[in-house]
């Protein structure tokens, strides 16, 4: 099917979060669909996250909000997972520092908790699913990507948001926080989400699965 088709098709990103919101549109804008955020739509769900695992809230995030905007809705859910804290801070990772918790206070309990343990102890992987939901609120296509690196013993870089500052990628001996925004949106868990997914979303578009808006 013709891109010029393609475009025709209107996908929501369910996040009311600016800055993952942007980095969603750098990464799926190319392949063509007209894109929108939780901003620019009226009246959008705040859907509670009571799932038990990434899946499991990127489909609540999906299929809730697409049955309340009658959209097609891209639910995420993502997050940081610590060899030596058990997988901790995982689905919890935007709120690990409790109530009021931001991007600092975040790091700094994650910080706080790693306390002295050596480099060679600090692994961790980011995690992103992404679960696409058609307006009935049935899950149409998922993804998973993984990104590995290790958490360093204090912040580098200003660049990224979450616990970019603290995560080495170990091939580059650099953080998420330094690398820049091109070379996350090559390598980053969320990134290979988006390549994964967005096949799958052309092969609904082009199956008639997928009806023009």
């Amino acid at each position: 099917m013709a891109d010029r088709d393609v475009a025709k098709r209107t996908l929501v990103l369910g996040t009311h979060n600016k800055k993952k919101g942007r980095e969603l549109l750098a990464l799926l804008s190319p392949f063509g669909f007209e894109l929108a955020t939780l901003a620019d739509v009226s009246n959008p769900l705040d859907v509670d996250e009571t799932g038990e695992t990434f899946a499991e809230n990127a489909a609540l995030k999906a299929t809730e909000q697409a049955r309340h905007l009658d959209q097609w809705v891209l639910g995420e859910d993502s997050g940081l997972c610590v060899d030596a804290l058990r997988g901790a801070p995982g689905i919890y990772s935007a709120r690990f520092s409790g109530a009021g918790a931001n991007d600092e206070s975040n790091n700094d309990k994650l910080l706080a908790e790693l306390g002295d343990i050596p480099p060679s102890k600090r692994g961790a992987h980011y995690v992103c699913h992404a679960a696409l939901s058609n307006p009935q609120g049935e899950i149409m296509a998922r993804a998973e990507g993984r990104c590995y690196g290790k958490i360093l013993s204090e912040r580098h870089g200003d660049g990224g948001f979450g616990y970019d500052p603290l995560f080495e990628i170990a091939e580059y001996h650099k953080s998420f926080g330094q690398l820049g925004v091109s070379v996350k949106a090559a390598i980053s868990h969320r990134s290979r989400a988006m390549r994964l997914l967005a096949p799958k979303i052309r092969q609904l578009v082009d199956a008639g699965r997928w009806g023009v808006e």
